[in-house]
């Protein structure tokens, strides 16, 4: 779809935005009958965002109304101050579930650079979009946000005109189909990695490290990657689903099943999700598989670690603290187990504050943390970039929701770069480690082939 005229202007100075300039925002929105969110994310013009959670809950974007980010090991606090100047006076005419949100993430390290396939992708990059379109269990809604009242009228009828002439429903495509794929890691080079990890642990060093490949995939065409997501939502309804891509460079997209933190008030849930093993043809199988887990000493030593350090992590935040009983979170290709955590804040506190305390999870990093990240520096043969790290969005109250960035990958053109990875505890064995992380690229890769 063109954009107008007014459409590009204000996307051009909007870009071109300085990352600490605080403009007032002016929001207006419309309740609309139901459309097909691919078709608003079908461009690489301008910045896009596509985000979607298990409970019902999806968004789409277009456009920058406003741009924050920030770099450094102070990065998450350099969005929070940057995002509450550009919150600060917001006027929402429209009902709280259309309200103005600020989209993105973060880099799994924070010295991150950005470069091929991350290019577009810094430390830490959030928009908040012009146009954004909010479907709940109940109803959906349109919004137009600008810096001024008669500006975010005039993109509210705009859009309410292109939004009725699009279908109501979303295609979701052909699979582009593989020409073929390639390896930064040989498992030759991944028994070299997860032994010299076994190495440190065996000196005491580290608990556990999350060592991960990345995977690039050449297809026959380009992916419609709205399009595969649909297809993901078809395959994993219980997932998250996100889409991010900016004026320039990829898309970073993916399906993850894992929960970062998401806060109401002060009420915040959480998870710990980790440990895997496959799905079986047959019901019996399938529980033979997920008994396997639930018996495994070496599984349940890993998710434990995982427990404990989101409650080391966020007792200090907060007043009470609840941890649920272990579950199995059942996908279609794999099966997890999954501790359910909430707790109530001990005061005001910003989404991304526990964000923050809660990056990386034992889950994508390791324990101890700092020893862990030094050896997947050390080891690891690619950029990370945003795979593992926090993705979400965050509101004018300090309200948002992030999920971590695994099940994803980069489109950039007709290639479609994936990331895995799997824990590494005292015990494991290369081999099987390796199985596992092909299982995880699974999910983005069927829908590719």
């Amino acid at each position: 779809m063109d954009r107008s005229s007014g459409d590009r202007r204000l996307a051009a100075e909007s870009s071109q935005q300085p990352a600490d300039a605080a403009p007032t925002l002016v929001s207006r929105s419309r309740e609309l009958e139901d459309v097909s969110f691919g078709a608003i994310v079908d461009t690489t013009a301008e910045s896009r965002v596509q985000w979607a959670t298990p409970d019902g809950l999806e968004v789409v974007g277009r456009g920058v109304a406003a741009r924050v980010t920030a770099s450094g090991p102070d990065r998450f606090e350099q969005i929070r101050t940057r995002a509450d100047r550009t919150f600060d006076g917001l006027e929402h005419d429209g009902p709280q579930v259309a309200r103005p949100r600020a989209f993105g993430g973060f880099s799994f390290h924070d010295e991150h650079e950005p470069g091929p396939p991350w290019t577009g992708f810094g430390a830490a990059a959030f928009v908040v979009p012009q146009v954004l379109v909010v479907r709940s269990e109940a109803e959906t809604w349109l919004t137009a946000v600008a810096t001024q009242s008669e500006e975010a009228t005039a993109r509210l009828e705009r859009w309410s005109e292109r939004v009725a002439e699009l279908p109501a429903m979303q295609p979701s495509g052909i699979s582009p189909g593989v020409v073929s794929t390639r390896r930064t890691t040989s498992p030759e080079a991944w028994t070299e990695q997860v032994e010299t990890a076994l190495e440190r642990i065996d000196r005491d060093e580290l608990t556990k490290v999350v060592l991960a490949q990345s995977l690039s995939v050449a297809l026959e065409e380009s992916v419609d990657v709205s399009g595969t997501l649909e297809r993901l939502r078809r395959q994993y309804p219980n997932c998250y689903r996100f889409l991010i891509g900016h004026d320039t460079g990829g898309t970073f997209f993916g399906a993850p099943p894992e929960r970062l933190v998401s806060k109401r008030g002060k009420r915040v849930e959480t998870e710990a999700l980790a440990g895997s093993v496959p799905r079986g043809d047959m019901p019996e199988e399938d529980e033979a598989h997920a008994d396997r887990m639930r018996d495994s000493e070496k599984v349940q030593r890993e998710h434990g670690l995982v427990v404990e350090s989101i409650r080391d992590q966020l007792e200090p935040l907060a007043r009470e603290f609840s941890i649920d009983e272990q579950t199995i979170r059942r996908l279609a290709t794999i099966q997890h187990l999954q501790t359910p955590i909430t707790a109530t804040l001990d005061g005001d506190r910003h989404v991304l504050e526990l964000v923050e305390a809660l990056h990386p999870t034992p889950a994508v990093g390791g324990v101890p943390p700092a020893a862990a990240w030094e050896t997947i520096r050390d080891t690891e043969t690619f950029d990370r970039g945003w795979y593992a790290a926090p993705v979400g969005w965050f509101d004018a109250d300090g309200d948002g929701e992030f999920a971590v960035g695994i099940r994803s990958g980069v489109a950039t053109d007709e290639t479609v770069t994936l990331f895995a990875g799997n824990g590494i505890v005292a015990d494991s064995d290369p081999a099987d480690e390796w199985d596992e992380v092909q299982l995880k690229f699974r999910p983005i890769l069927d829908e590719l082939r």
